[in-house]
């Protein structure tokens, strides 16, 4: 019997009582709060929300810009072609989920059917491609290459193929007007990825990524993308809860892109692919004494810059490819060859991407690092055959001796040994092993004053800087890589690699004397590629200004009206100005008359007393492998610039081609004779193209044949569709300049 007394037992009863129903209570207030949280204060908000559940995008593309040549030529457009789509909604509602109309349809295209049906199906985490990513109620296109008869097929027997409909698309075109091919320059499309579809799922109009857009990834087409690609249409349907389409909900028309007007003429692209072609294929011919087997000649680039804006004439890079081959999508074999090492990678643009010693075109800069340094452009300076310098002998090109020369000579010979004095005799200045603190530095300094070690800011992606190898890089280098070095130097191998690992061991942070001279004669570890020396030349032509190259020059609407002006854009002097500018100007129009590049100008009858071109020649020496050929060449309007890997001496490899593109733009026979008339660019084009009503360029039709054997082909009319040829090129990998350079 228990001993606690009623009352207290009483009192705990109706504590319990109380206290359960407080939890009642706040249970419920809490749940009646929730409650008209959601249906009155944030209803509208969830019922707005409850209706998007029920509204599906049907997603309708924009026609994308097109992007012209400087007079209006479609060097990228899109054509015309019947799409065969099929209604992934519609082939749910049958029996069989579609099967039986899958198979007739494949029947009628000529293809497998489960290369088909694997066509609609939707992409996921475990499907492999090919799949859909977008929309399961967007139309999904099956073939863009259907034929008339095909369409015809499908259209008149609609029982046998519901959902599935026929009709003309526009799809992208890379035309090869002229017969320019410019795949690097152009770029190519691919679809949008699941990431860049989430990142942009909250903007809208042309910010807004959906799952069916092409996305520019390379070259213009991924620069100027924004502008290109316009606004999607989209077209709202009502569905049940079923999925089944029950009305519409309104309709966004697309809006077409924008076009895009570069600084390319088609014909001059023509005209220097082609040379570059022809320059690497006669190279292959000619026999190396170093190596004992014809030049390899497996990649190189080339191109014209308008010296008083900095604008691109034309671009090459080989190897090259067919950009269409992108256009659909891109077959698993395609991308395999493109990618694969013994296609030697053309998707590279190596004009801007292709580094290598500049060899001896670097001379311009040295004479500007001596004269900024003391020495005089009056004086006298050795141009033995050759010089020991840190035990190591460096010798002139086949031991060449001149006597005492002045640096004009030197720039017009091209005497390494003039440049290894000044060179290491500014080295000791410095300090030599010991260096002040600070040292001038002078030759490592105007480098960078050019403009060299830094990307010029070309509208192209991946754009590399290239490298100025200064006392700070050799640091940060030798930090890197000491590990390395110390390790294979201990292993005691006699090869050069050992040699150059057991020195960089002891003393790889530290310029030495070799470094200093290997660099004024561009060798060594220099890096550049050939857009940078374009615009240094380009310089050297306008009177000392560096301009950012540029490939865009105006957006224009659909129907032909300015949107964007794209203005040249100065980025500095160089340091070379006045007196010293009136030097190298001259020295450089020696090198065509009487010195390295007379052979393949004056003397194969280049009218030099009536367009004076400049020039100066490159041959640098890479350790296991070929000398690269290098020419860079300026008129009063025009910097062309050549080098080709594994390609032979500069004049030798490129001295050729680069004559043959001044004859072409300024109308020059072999014979030295000039007509306007076959001039294809006498002066840069500065004006825009004019366009019709309807849009379309207003284009003034020329025509040229090229001098010798060659023919180059007429124009072709703007909407031209000839397809590119792939060159069939060999493989390259970089690697380290060393040794003397070759002028």
């Amino acid at each position: 019997m228990s001993n606690i007394p009623e009352t207290g037992r009483t009192q705990r009863v109706t504590i319990r009582l109380v206290v359960l129903q407080i939890l009642v209570l706040s249970l419920l207030a809490t749940l009646g709060g929730r409650l008209w949280y959601l249906q009155i204060r944030t209803g509208s908000q969830y019922a707005a929300q409850a209706q998007g559940n029920h509204i599906r995008e049907v997603v309708e593309p924009a026609v994308r810009g097109e992007i012209l040549d400087a007079s209006g030529r479609v060097l990228v457009g899109n054509e015309t072609k019947l799409v065969v789509s099929v209604s992934r909604t519609s082939l749910l509602q049958q029996k069989d989920r579609g099967k039986a109309v899958l198979t007739r349809l494949a029947g009628v295209l000529g293809l497998q059917p489960k290369d088909v049906q694997d066509k609609v199906r939707l992409c996921d985490a475990k499907t492999p491609k090919p799949c859909w990513n977008g929309s399961p109620y967007q139309p999904i296109p099956v073939t863009q290459q259907a034929t008339t008869q095909q369409a015809m097929q499908i259209m008149e027997r609609r029982e046998d193929f519901p959902g599935v409909t026929a009709q003309p698309t526009a799809v992208r075109r890379y035309t090869g007007v002229e017969g320019a091919s410019a795949a690097q320059v152009l770029g190519y499309l691919s679809p949008v990825t699941d990431d860049e579809v989430t990142r942009t799922a909250d903007k809208s109009g042309r910010e807004r990524r959906l799952p069916s857009d092409q996305i520019g990834r390379a070259g213009l087409e991924s620069v100027y993308d924004d502008d290109l690609r316009g606004t999607t249409g989209v077209d709202k349907l009502e569905v049940d809860n079923l999925g089944k389409v029950i009305g519409s909900a309104g309709t966004v028309p697309a809006q077409s892109g924008n076009n895009l007007v570069t600084s390319i003429d088609a014909r001059v692209q023509k005209v220097v692919e082609d040379q570059l072609a022809q320059a690497m294929t006669d190279a292959r011919k000619v026999y190396d004494k170093e190596t004992h087997k014809n030049y390899e000649a497996d990649s190189g680039a080339a191109l014209v810059m308008d010296v008083h804006t900095g604008r691109i004439i034309a671009m090459a890079s080989a190897p090259t490819f067919d950009p269409n081959l992108w256009v659909g999508g891109i077959t698993a074999k395609d991308y395999q060859a493109l990618t694969d090492k013994g296609s030697n990678y053309p998707l590279i643009n190596r004009a801007i991407q292709g580094l290598s010693a500049p060899g001896s075109t670097f001379k311009v800069i040295s004479t500007t690092a001596a004269v900024q340094a003391g020495y005089s452009l009056d004086g006298h300076y050795p141009c033995p055959p050759s010089m020991t310098i840190g035990g190591r002998e460096f010798k002139n090109f086949e031991g060449e001796s001149f006597g005492d020369i002045s640096l004009e000579k030197a720039l017009e010979i091209s005497c390494d040994t003039v440049f290894y004095y000044l060179s290491y005799d500014q080295w000791l200045k410095d300090g030599g092993i010991k260096p002040k603190k600070p040292a001038a530095d002078w030759f490592t300094k105007t480098a960078h004053q050019y403009g060299l070690g830094a990307k010029t800011g070309v509208d192209l992606p991946s754009e590399v800087a290239g490298r100025v190898p200064d006392r700070q890089w050799k640091q940060s280098f030798y930090d890197a890589n000491k590990d390395a070095w110390c390790a294979q130097a201990a292993k005691g191998g006699h090869e050069y690699a050992d040699e150059i690992a057991r020195e960089n061991c002891q003393d790889g942070n530290v310029m030495r004397a070799g470094d200093a001279v290997n660099f004024a004669i561009g060798q060594g570890d220099t890096l550049v590629t050939p857009l940078q020396m374009a615009r240094i030349y380009s310089a050297l032509a306008n009177g000392g200004t560096l301009y950012r190259p540029t490939i865009g020059k105006a957006i224009m609407s659909p129907d032909g009206k300015l949107v964007r002006d794209i203005a040249p854009h100065e980025d500095g002097k160089i340091p070379a100005q006045g007196k010293l500018l009136d030097y190298i100007d001259q020295a450089t129009a020696g090198v065509v008359t009487s010195g390295t590049a007379a052979w393949k100008f004056v003397g194969a009858g280049w009218p030099q007393g009536k367009i004076e071109l400049h020039a100066k020649t490159g041959t640098a020496e890479v350790a296991g492998k070929q000398t690269t050929s290098w020419l860079t060449t300026y008129s009063g309007d025009y910097a062309v610039v050549m080098t080709i890997s594994q390609g032979g001496t500069g004049s030798g490899g490129s001295g050729d081609s680069v004559r043959r593109i001044y004859q072409a733009l300024y109308g020059v026979d072999d014979k030295g004779a000039i007509d306007n008339g076959k001039a294809l660019l006498p002066k840069p084009q500065s004006e825009l193209p004019k366009f019709n009503p309807d849009g379309t360029a207003i284009i003034k039709q020329a025509s040229y044949d090229a001098p010798g054997d060659r023919a180059f082909l007429d124009p072709a009319p703007a909407t031209g569709t000839g397809a590119p040829a792939l060159l069939a090129l060999a493989a390259l990998e970089p690697a380290r300049a060393t040794g003397r350079s070759r002028g």
